[in-house]
């Protein structure tokens, strides 16, 4: 077991995220030393500082030493516990930074996972809780984490800078994970959408709809676009507009896009129109890059495929992100576990860019802190 426990080093700030989640999972000790030391203001920042406190609430017994100027960071992993709770995120980054890690851990816990999280729900910089609903629920699914008790529900909205928003995410907890063989993305049948705006005019949404729904109709018919424009206390403090799309197969395989307007007093003022034209083009090339799961949540399908039994499991991609290629490297040191990665070229395919064939099979991960009833 000593050669087990060894604690694993990292240096510099990046990936931190991966890093503590991995570390959490696999039970493995961790040190991350020089965080943004050779910077004017080093250390941790507040939105990583808000992180930690939240992998601490979920778990159970974990160990956190922080040194004070907060450029080295040991953390001794604890057991995820779960259960009810509440949390307020740094307003510097936005609720995806931290539901992205989120529903990674949730379906470990020893109690299912009901947490209320407060902070900016669409920023430009993270995945929005749109595109998380819309895309990483229908992807737990698929390994048999389902039920009535998996939901992202938006109470609030808030955008930057100051935030304001809302979101109540619960998950179930599950003992084993089915292996996946998702290797055929289908053709795409149907888009949806919401286009939402916040102590701006309601108009602005209509206007964002109409742009995106010209040049989307070129391609297919079904297309309904959501207008969500919240008033009062649930719309936040700060004003501001976006959208997200998705695109829908015939196989479930559900691709995203989506964009924000600049934060208040910050960049040149963006025209709903515009956006709804970029967005709507932005859809269009990740369905162009393609694949079975779209690339905001390619390193959560491959935890979960690494997670599974001992049995193989097949998914295709798009083109790997910068993200993802660090998080199989990551896989690597935590799991000692290695992928298959076969491309398939464009003509192969008949559709789109180049597409890799991810294969592993699982370490046969199970839940031991999950309380029998």
């Amino acid at each position: 077991a000593a050669g087990e426990t060894q604690c694993l080093s990292y240096a510099g700030c990046n990936f931190l995220r991966q890093r503590l989640v991995l570390s959490t999972l696999s039970g493995r000790p961790l040190k991350i030393r020089k965080i943004r030391s050779k910077e004017e203001d080093p250390g941790l920042r507040d939105f990583e500082a808000s992180f930690i406190r939240l992998i601490d609430k979920v778990t159970n017994g974990s160990r956190i030493e922080i040194n004070q100027t907060g450029t080295t960071l040991y953390y001794q992993p604890g057991l995820l516990y779960g259960g009810s709770l509440e949390h307020d995120c740094s307003p510097s980054r936005s609720i995806g930074y931290y539901l992205e890690s989120l529903l990674c851990l949730a379906p470990f816990m020893k109690h299912p996972l009901k947490i209320v999280l407060r902070g900016v729900t669409n920023d430009q910089v993270d995945p929005s809780v749109d595109v998380l609903k819309a895309t990483a629920l229908p992807l737990l699914k698929k390994f048999g984490i389902d039920g009535e008790s998996l939901e992202i529900k938006i109470n609030r909205r808030g955008m930057p800078p100051k935030g304001g928003g809302e979101i109540l995410f619960a998950c179930p907890v599950r003992k084993v994970l089915q292996p996946i063989q998702f290797t055929d993305p289908g053709k795409i049948k149907r888009i949806r959408g919401t286009a939402y705006s916040v102590r701006v005019s309601p108009q602005m949404a209509n206007r964002m709809v109409e742009s995106a729904r010209s040049i989307l109709n070129k391609f297919l018919p079904d297309i309904y676009i959501y207008t969500d424009h919240m008033k009062g206390v649930s719309s936040g403090k700060s004003p501001g507009f976006g959208m997200c799309l998705t695109a829908e197969t015939i196989n479930g395989t559900i691709l995203s896009a989506e964009l924000a307007s600049n934060p208040q007093g910050q960049g040149a003022a963006v025209l709903p129109e515009e956006l709804g034209q970029n967005c709507a083009k932005l859809l269009l090339e990740e369905v162009y890059r393609g694949g079975c799961v779209d690339s905001t949540n390619q390193s959560l399908a491959l935890l979960l495929m690494t997670l599974g039994q001992r049995d193989v499991s097949k998914v295709l991609l798009g083109p790997l992100s910068p993200y993802t290629i660090e998080f199989l490297r990551h896989l690597r040191s935590f799991f000692q576990i290695m992928f298959k990665i076969e491309t398939k070229t464009p003509e192969e395919e008949h559709m789109g860019g180049e597409k890799v064939l991810m294969t592993c099979v699982g370490v046969g991960f199970s839940n031991l802190s999950k309380t029998i009833r």
